[in-house]
């Protein structure tokens, strides 16, 4: 049986910032954990922040967005950053971990890009898996864990619960 979940948070950076924490609690309880978490910054005025990640446990933070200028509507996305972020924690997978956490399934993972295939070798591996989506991408979701995913409320407790309840055994 997999061990994979999904949640969904629909505030500005409200999902970043719950699985960060999440990452925290975690890695408290003396778990190893592997992936990437969100920050935002740069949101103190009406543009958009910029994105960046943090390589889980301990790793560099990469910066996955990029500037497109001012009325710039597009997908902001920087895919040499973000093949950066996935190439980072492929090498950190060499060592063993507990939890597997993604800030986002998006638009690249449900294409089958980004971080997929590594979400896929956690879950082999026998890892917890945890990821972010939106419910654009809830579907694919779905469809890439074979119908085997548990979509959690977006709250710190309900994540830890089902991570107790799905590792107890």
């Amino acid at each position: 049986m997999l061990k994979i979940a999904y949640t969904m948070a629909h505030g500005r950076g409200e999902l970043d910032l719950l699985l960060a924490e999440l990452a925290l609690r975690l890695q408290d309880r003396g778990l190893q954990t592997r992936g990437i978490v969100q920050t935002n910054t740069g949101c103190e005025t009406d543009q958009r922040c910029d994105m960046d990640v943090q390589v889980l446990p301990d790793g560099p933070m990469i910066r996955i967005s990029q500037y497109l200028g001012k009325e710039a509507r597009g997908c902001r996305l920087d895919p040499d950053a973000m093949a950066t972020a996935v190439a980072t924690v492929e090498r950190s997978l060499s060592t063993p971990f507990d939890v597997f956490l993604l800030n986002k399934f998006g638009k690249q993972e449900a294409e089958g890009r980004g971080f997929r295939d590594l979400l896929a070798e956690a879950a082999a591996a026998g890892a917890t898996v945890i990821a972010g989506t939106n419910p654009l991408n809830a579907q694919a979701f779905d469809e890439f864990s074979d119908g085997q995913a548990t979509c959690v409320p977006a709250n710190i407790d309900d994540l830890l619960a089902w991570y107790e309840q799905i590792n107890a055994a």
